[in-house]
């Protein structure tokens, strides 16, 4: 035989043996990857590890599409379902202690369609904000639900999502078989406002306030002093300083003493967080203000998530802030993680009675953007929508509760002293409503 058809043969047989390989292992650290597995039945795949040598951890990667697992349990098992006929890459990598890592993969083949996880999404023609969803999975499963716009609605095949605003959303799936899930998403675009978008909100909650006592169903009195993150002065009360009467809650700020230190006044901060909490919708919050340098009332929101993300990452929308030494000013600002405190996104708007009469405080919430008003939606005093939604500057896809307070001097408050001869005074709320 020619010297040049044994080196073909040479070649020939290297490139088969790189083909059939199943994997790859670093014999020089010594770990040599491999596990076998058994089809427990036609849909189900039991994996057990049979690696060799001195490795730290695995990673299971079982080429469903699903977050590769993560374990230091080496004689642990997976039992892993596949509901599609089909082939599937399964690899198992293993890390070594220096850094190093080795790695096997194997086929393994599905021949029985258990179910298959589908849906329709079809703008309806008659109404461009609503989609037409429609499951249409197939095979057995236990339950599903639908997720857009942070709403789930369990169990139903063929449901209508609205969309008031243009833009593209993502609409998703669940599908539960067992302990098992899966889900599916699509994307779809509405192109245009929904005009009656305001006019088709209903009420889903409300305080009116017709009562002789705080609703403690609602609200929780936040209690105690020392200075609620802004050098504020007074202690927050348990309902000594809050009263229900006429159909009115009122908040009043009383002088224990004349030091204008902490503790010299009183107040109460009444919240929902843990009772009601919202996301997205139409708040309005009917109001009449306290008056005086160095009162400090506010209508405002935070994160339901305070307690694990912190401020600002949470979010704070503040619908109404006002400091008694620049009457007839009302303010709404929202803080986030890209600007907070004296470098929040708000506005300043006049408001000649703010002290003398009721006023609405409203809020219009959603995906895209937040627009503050004071009255009627057409009186906008601020919006805010970022071009761009990042985590740091929109915490917003989540829920918020409400904070009533009144404080006393503070970083803004008291930026020109208190005035002890204004008090008592109270700010009286009308009500609280959310519309959805």
């Amino acid at each position: 035989m020619k010297r040049i058809d044994i080196l073909k043969m040479i070649f020939v047989c290297f490139g088969f043996l790189l083909l059939a390989s199943c994997g790859s292992n670093d014999s020089e650290s010594g770990m040599n990857a491999n596990f076998t597995f058994d089809y427990t039945d036609g849909n189900h795949v039991e994996f057990k590890n049979e690696s060799e040598g001195e490795y730290y951890s695995m990673e299971w990667d079982f080429g469903n599409g699903e977050t590769p697992v993560t374990t230091t349990d080496k004689n642990k098992s997976f039992s892993i379902y596949y509901p599609v006929e089909g082939e599937y890459n399964v690899t198992l990598t293993l890390f070594g202690f220096t850094g190093d890592k080795a790695e096997v993969s194997k086929i393994i083949s599905i021949s029985n369609t258990d179910f298959e996880i589908s849906f329709s999404a079809e703008i309806d023609p008659t109404n461009p904000n609503n989609v037409v969803l429609v499951n249409t999975t197939i095979g057995n499963y236990d339950s599903f639900k639908w997720v857009y716009r942070n709403i789930d609605v369990d169990n139903e095949k063929n449901t209508i999502a609205y969309f008031p605003k243009s833009g593209q959303y993502e609409i998703e799936l669940i599908v539960a078989v067992g302990n098992d899930t899966f889900s599916t998403k699509q994307t779809i675009t509405i192109i245009q406002d929904d005009p009656n978008y305001v006019d088709n909100m209903t009420l889903v909650w409300s305080d009116e306030f017709d009562g002789t006592s705080v609703n403690t169903d609602y609200w929780t009195f936040e209690t105690g002093s020392g200075g609620w993150g802004n050098n504020e002065l007074q202690n927050y009360t348990n309902g000594d300083n809050a009263e229900v009467t006429d159909g009115m809650l009122i908040i009043t700020a009383k002088k224990v003493n004349d030091d204008k230190v902490a503790g010299s006044y009183t107040s109460t901060r009444l919240i929902s967080k843990g009772k009601k909490e919202f996301t997205y919708g139409r708040y309005e919050i009917r109001a009449k203000l306290p008056s005086g340098t160095g009162i400090w009332p506010a209508i405002w929101m935070l994160g339901s998530n305070l307690n694990t993300a912190g401020w600002p990452a949470c979010g704070e929308i503040d619908i109404m802030e006002y400091v008694g030494y620049q009457p007839d000013v009302v303010h709404a600002t929202v803080h986030t993680t890209a600007g907070s405190g004296s470098n929040g996104d708000g506005s300043s708007v006049p408001l000649t009675t703010a002290e003398e009469e009721f006023h609405v405080y409203g809020l219009l919430w959603d995906e895209t953007e937040m627009v503050f008003y004071i009255d009627t939606p057409d009186n906008v005093t601020h919006t805010y929508a970022p071009s761009t939604k990042t985590a740091s500057n929109w915490p917003f896809d989540e829920s918020q509760f409400f904070i009533l307070n009144v404080a006393v001097g503070g970083n803004w408050g008291g930026a020109q002293g208190i005035d002890n001869a204004i008090f008592p005074q109270s700010m009286e709320v009308d009500y609280v409503r959310v519309y959805q």
